[in-house]
């Protein structure tokens, strides 16, 4: 394996989920000063430009290269960084990509809820518990909706944008665990070590989240 390239502190390395978040938080630094001119689709996975390296990552593991220090900051979904669990500083609610994590079951469903489908079963336990409710957590990895519609789970926990799908399927939401966005989160070492460029960068993101 060769060794990682030794940087200055004013080179940066960003994380950027793959995918629609990924489009939009590039827009979002090129407008705060950071030219992010990515190519076009490619199996690349690491980009090189001036003073910066761009790592494509999966959501689930953006918060980990920032936690970690391989890469000095990124942008990800509130509801991954909670998932996630991981140490990293959070200084901007970046307003895009919103959403809501949800309790989600049949229309008129009632009786007790003894087992809950999720993604997101840090999240969905950590509900479950404050709410008193004892119920067995399943991890799913996908069309999570259809664990209420067969019986798998009384309820699932997954995100609600418009709530189409829900009203399409005959299932509601019961209750909002919290509110997801993007967020650029920090490695706390990289905040000291590179702060002369990412103070300013972070100090504009949210100017232009407030005037926006």
């Amino acid at each position: 394996m060769s060794p990682a390239p030794v940087r200055g502190p004013e080179h940066l390395t960003l994380a950027l989920p793959k995918g629609r978040i990924l489009t939009e938080a590039a827009a979002l630094l090129t407008q705060a000063g950071l030219p992010l001119e990515l190519p076009g689709p490619s199996r690349a996975l690491r980009h090189e430009l001036p003073g910066l390296t761009v790592l494509e990552l999966r959501n689930q593991d953006v918060p980990v290269y920032v936690d970690l220090g391989v890469a000095d900051f990124g942008i990800v979904g509130k509801d991954v960084l909670v998932e996630s669990g991981r140490a990293v500083f959070e200084p901007v609610d970046l307003r895009f990509a919103a959403c809501r994590l949800s309790l989600i079951r049949e229309v008129g469903a009632g009786g007790p809820i003894t087992r809950v489908a999720t993604k997101y079963p840090r999240s969905a336990r950590a509900y479950l518990a404050a709410q008193g409710i004892p119920a067995e957590i399943v991890k799913l990895s996908g069309n999570i909706e259809l664990a209420a519609l067969t019986g798998l789970a009384d309820a699932v926990v997954d995100l609600v944008q418009t709530g189409s799908t829900l009203r399409a399927n005959g299932l509601e939401e019961r209750d909002v665990l919290f509110h997801s966005s993007a967020r650029l989160v920090v490695n706390r070492t990289a905040l000291k070590l590179r702060r002369e460029r990412l103070r300013p960068l972070i100090e504009r993101l949210r100017e232009l989240v407030a005037t926006g």
